[in-house]
């Protein structure tokens, strides 16, 4: 098998792991709705996990494909695949993953804080119904494994691509412009994907969409850089970290 076949397959069963790993956590976002379905849990279920193999295929493929046109990818990954020796560069790179993780999380509570003293009437903080923190801990593997898969590797490569047919470096390269577009529009993406969601539980006004894009944004754009300069793994690994500060700490943190 060669070493892109093994690299779909790494990334298409570590997204069916937090597919599955996240599933307490939305089991009890969604305690109520779950109680009138008209067919058993077990046939959602099912029918959730395969839409997300299917998804994450999809996105794992055409991400891959386009990567390598764009100089991004998974150096790690890439690196052990190919026998090479990758210690010292997960080394070099679990302390600024971290770090900016943590950063992104902190950054995520004090914005929305702001909003709320705005008159927001939503804060993730003072949500009505909070998982356990180790259900948040379980959910955390979804963040930093599908999403970056869907928003990073998927969508933020092929805008990338998209960027650099127009305009590229003479020496055929993404401009640090481009880059920074393809950044900034899957982070935007991301957030304007969390509407629907909102839309459930309040009445959506123009400080509602800012707080709800900002909010989901700060992090993608910090996830997104990572990405660019250091690898999707370093993206991964951030955008964990990131979770784990707002769906393990400050659950605990809120309990004292």
């Amino acid at each position: 098998m060669g070493k892109d076949r093994k690299l779909f397959l790494i990334l298409l069963i570590a997204c069916i792991f937090g597919t599955i790993a996240v599933l307490p956590y939305t089991l009890t976002l969604q305690g109520e709705l779950l109680q009138n379905l008209p067919v058993p849990l077990y046939v959602l279920l099912a029918a959730q996990l395969i839409q997300a193999i299917v998804l994450f295929g999809v996105a794992i493929f055409v991400g891959l494909y386009f990567a390598k046109k764009v100089g991004l990818g998974l150096p790690i990954l890439e690196g052990w695949l190919e026998g090479r020796v990758v210690k010292s560069y997960l080394k070099s790179i679990l302390g600024i993953s971290i770090g900016l993780g943590i950063l992104a999380g902190i950054l995520i509570i004090g914005l929305d804080y702001l909003f709320s003293f705005a008159g927001v009437p939503i804060n993730v903080t003072k949500a009505s119904i909070n998982p356990p923190a180790w259900q948040g801990f379980l959910a955390s593997f979804y963040g930093g494994i599908n999403e970056e898969v869907l928003l990073r590797l998927f969508v933020m490569t092929l805008i990338a691509w998209m960027i650099f047919r127009i305009k590229k470096t003479e020496e055929g390269k993404p401009t640090n412009t481009g880059m920074w577009l393809a950044i900034i529009i899957a982070a935007v993406i991301f957030g304007a994907g969390h509407l629907p969601a909102v839309m459930a539980i309040t009445t959506l006004t123009p400080l509602v969409i800012v707080r709800t894009i900002i909010l989901n944004a700060v992090g993608g754009i910090i996830f997104g850089w990572l990405y660019w300069k250091k690898g999707l793994e370093s993206a991964m690994i951030s955008h964990f970290s990131a979770d784990i500060v707002l769906h393990v700490i400050l659950p605990l943190i809120a309990v004292i």
